[in-house]
């Protein structure tokens, strides 16, 4: 016999004796109240019980409990964003002209390709300008992307646009840009 069984025989000799001893309340009455007394007990006891075994599972368990209520999965999604974003990206405008160091993987050997120009426009991600042998490169870059190595700012210019979009048309004096003294 299992503990579950003997509980329930123990709970038939209260039921019993109860019944024995009150000769004036009518038997009825009797069982109801030491059913009641009886489911009572059994509840704290079985309540007790899974506390503990709570416990000792979580005592066995090294993982950290988490529940599943504390965060939002946009919470949990917004917490893995943030430990992903770099810290080190310098503060940098349009019309500035930066030096972005990328990681280029050529075969099994991965190097750094610098890529130089003015930014044109930002947005989660800056535009970057550059001429290359009287050619207009345009490269796109994520600003807080693994390929990105760095970021070093090397002449601040002072425009009044956020997006530098008519330097495409422009070549030579007219595509220059005044510094800003800052």
């Amino acid at each position: 016999m299992n503990e579950s069984d003997n509980k329930n025989l123990e709970n038939e000799e209260v039921v019993a004796e109860a019944a024995e001893e009150v000769s004036e309340e009518s038997t009825e009455e009797v069982v109801a109240e030491a059913a009641e007394e009886v489911s009572e007990e059994s509840t704290e006891e079985v309540v007790a019980e899974a506390a503990e075994d709570d416990k000792e599972t979580q005592e066995e368990d090294s993982s950290p409990v988490v529940s599943l209520n504390e965060k939002t999965p946009s919470q949990i999604v917004s917490d893995f964003e943030s430990n992903q974003l770099k810290e080190d990206i310098p503060s940098f405008r349009p019309g500035d002209t930066i030096v972005v160091s990328v990681k280029v993987k050529e075969g099994d050997r991965t190097r750094l390709q610098a890529f130089e120009g003015v930014v044109m426009g930002i947005k989660k991600r800056g535009i970057v300008r550059k001429i290359s042998s009287g050619i207009g490169v345009e490269r796109t870059f994520q600003t807080h992307s693994p390929l990105i190595d760095s970021i070093k700012v090397k002449r601040k210019g002072d425009v009044r646009q956020s997006k530098l979009f008519y330097l495409r048309d422009r070549s030579g004096k007219s595509a220059r840009i005044k510094e800003r003294l800052d």
